[in-house]
């Protein structure tokens, strides 16, 4: 029996550009895209084992215990599953990806600690992909490498109906700071490398989101018919957020927080205007805005922005040092009803 543990994602700038930067392949007008990621503290940690079907149980952070599923190790079986729009069916998209590609054994995976948000845009479903993908690759000895895991995670989401981009994989590089460039169906990762120890605050917003939705819409209006809005949204996920990411990449390097929370309030302020419009229903987000509009989120943090597809999901604070972290959070959690995790991102060693 092995033990396993992915972290979410945190996308810290350039949400929503692997999508619209994959789109590149149908024309050379469409923008790259670009996005800053990086590790969070939580994650999912997971025993894993032969078996002979895919069976999957996972605990969930209030204590419900969901399967265990079994599914026999046979296309047919796991794509049903993986259709079904159940809790696990993007685990089986994994599974039957790997078994189009590889036909290996079945798997026995446990959860067994989930200490990561569900559906607020910290990448819990990439997190469990990779996990799917790394447990058949490393049960199974199939000699993957992380990009290899990457992509058997991607097209198991696709397998399973979603429209999501290539980021939220990244997942697969543990806690560490990638910048992904997606130029149609190409994709390439950067490690960097910050100087110094950069301290955030992600603020659980407790409501609810509709990823899919969010997809489905900004979708529509990214390759609808051409007009003022379509461009803003070409614009603000192509040229603009590539100026972002630079000056983002610059700041985070630098180990500058003041820079990077300046970087965020601006990217925040473009996606209102320009992006948010595509899909109000769930964009306008007041509960996100409440908080980053809060006296102790301007007094104790440089900046911060929504996080993932945005929406009600969750927000991110870059904090002035871990007191004022500590602060914000008590202050966020009694005025707002939130739930605070801290991220810390601290140098290499040398």
């Amino acid at each position: 029996m092995t033990t396993l543990f992915v972290p979410g994602r945190l996308c810290l700038l350039g949400e929503h550009s692997d999508w619209a930067g994959g789109l590149r392949r149908e024309g050379v007008e469409i923008m790259p895209g670009a996005c800053i990621v990086t590790g969070t503290d939580q994650g999912i940690t997971a025993t894993v084992e032969p078996a002979d079907d895919f069976e999957i149980t996972s605990r969930l952070p209030d204590g419900q215990v969901i399967g265990p599923v079994h599914v026999p190790m046979e296309a047919s079986a796991l794509q049903r599953a993986a259709a079904s729009g159940d809790f696990f069916s993007y685990a089986a998209g994994v599974a039957a990806e790997v078994w189009q590609r590889y036909r290996p054994g079945g798997v026995r995976i446990t959860a067994t600690d989930l200490d990561l948000p569900i559906r607020r845009g910290l990448s819990s479903s990439a997190a469990i992909c990779v996990l799917i993908a790394r447990a058949f690759n490393r049960v199974h000895q199939l000699g993957l490498g992380l990009d290899d895991e990457m992509e058997l995670a991607y097209q198991g989401e696709l397998v399973a109906g979603s429209q999501c981009g290539r980021m939220d994989q990244a997942c697969a590089y543990g806690k560490r700071q990638v910048l992904m460039r997606f130029d149609g169906d190409t994709v390439s990762v950067e490690l960097l490398r910050p100087r110094h120890v950069l301290h955030f605050l992600i603020v659980d917003l407790l409501r609810a989101k509709d990823t899919r939705r969010i997809l489905s819409d900004l979708h529509e209006r990214f390759t609808g018919p051409d007009g003022e809005p379509r461009r803003a949204l070409r614009v603000a996920l192509g040229a603009r957020n590539l100026e972002l990411v630079g000056q983002a990449r610059a700041a985070l390097e630098a180990g500058d927080a003041r820079r990077l929370g300046a970087a965020m309030i601006e990217a925040q302020e473009r996606f209102d205007r320009d992006v948010a419009p595509a899909c109000p229903s769930e964009l306008t987000a007041p509960h996100l805005h409440a908080v980053l509009a809060h006296p102790a989120a301007r007094e104790l943090a440089w900046g911060g922005k929504g996080v993932g597809s945005q929406g009600d999901g969750s927000a991110q604070l870059v904090c002035r040092g871990t007191e004022a972290r500590a602060e914000l959070a008590r202050r966020l959690t009694v005025d707002c009803g939130v739930r605070c995790l801290p991220l810390t991102i601290e140098p290499e060693a040398a």
